[in-house]
């Protein structure tokens, strides 16, 4: 088993009238199954309303499941004594970096969790040094967190994430609220944890751009995984990604429409630089006619 498994996993929001009578079922997750291996970079993508969010939730315990089962390094997350175990092992990095950080300064927010966990206070501050490292950010151990910008206020958020020492940290939109430049830092502050600390990954994102790098990409929609490849095969579906309502980043889109007017471009361009190796490439070959 992985460290994260999902079989045949439901979540319904169930709305009840003051009596407690049902008005209305929406179906978050429709039957998902999911296997994550330690050590992996997992995207998932979808459009608002996907159940992308939904099912970050549910690895984290703050959801349970409707039907269906969902464990995490072997523990049910249904299981009420497993919550908190869980929620060690699988942190979790939100969409507002605001909503995370409640300390006055760095040091001291990244340092909350592992005292509320009862860690040595020696420990505490070795691991706010590590953990503020890993993420770039120690030079601003002792500035308040109000004087960052956004992209440095979502990688102090993540330093106190790594600090509880998971296996797993799910990312749930990280950047949505963020400018082109923050976005670029917490991704590759994702990439970074995976790669050198081996962090299993979960990115959750509506950004395709974003994805290009990861492992294995899933497509969830209502619901369902509906796609689900490494990044060069869903790439490769240009058609089907824009059926699901995903902006398909724009040199993608170039190089299919290259593709189609008779160019040899393969299938899958996922950056700028891969094109104009492609297109140079065919210029070297077959040089313009005079």
């Amino acid at each position: 088993m992985g460290i994260i498994k999902a079989k045949q996993l439901v979540h319904e929001y169930i709305r009840r009238d003051e009596e407690g009578n049902v008005e209305s079922i929406q179906t978050a997750l429709d039957h998902v199954d999911l296997d994550v291996e330690q050590g992996q970079f997992i995207a998932i993508l979808g459009h608002n309303g996907s159940g992308k969010s939904t099912l970050a939730k549910h690895i984290n315990a703050l959801l349970t499941p409707t039907e269906g089962s969902l464990w995490v390094n072997g523990m049910d997350v249904s299981e009420e004594r497993n919550v908190l175990p869980v929620r060690q092992t699988a942190g979790m990095v939100f969409q507002n970096p605001d909503n995370q950080i409640i300390a006055s300064v760095v040091e001291e927010d990244v340092g909350f969790g592992p005292e509320n966990i009862g860690v040595p206070t020696e420990e505490i501050w070795q691991r706010v040094e590590e953990s503020l490292k890993s993420v770039g950010m120690l030079e601003y151990r002792t500035h308040s967190p109000n004087k960052l910008s956004g992209g440095q206020k979502q990688r102090v958020a993540i330093a106190g994430v790594v600090a509880m020492q998971p296996k797993c940290i799910v990312f749930d939109e990280p950047t949505a609220m963020l400018d082109p430049n923050g976005r670029k830092e917490v991704i590759r502050t994702a990439h970074e944890l995976n790669r050198k600390k081996g962090v299993t990954v979960i990115l959750i994102t509506h950004y395709m751009e974003e994805v290009v790098d990861a492992d294995h990409v899933i497509v969830m929609d209502q619901g369902k995984v509906v796609m689900q490849g490494t990044p060069r095969e869903i790439f490769s579906q240009v058609g089907k990604l824009k059926e699901y309502r995903l902006d398909v980043p724009q040199i993608t889109i170039l190089a299919d429409l290259l593709r189609q007017s008779g160019l040899d471009i393969p299938v899958g361009v996922l950056t700028r630089e891969e094109l104009v190796e492609h297109i140079l490439r065919l210029a070297k070959v077959e040089p313009p006619a005079r």
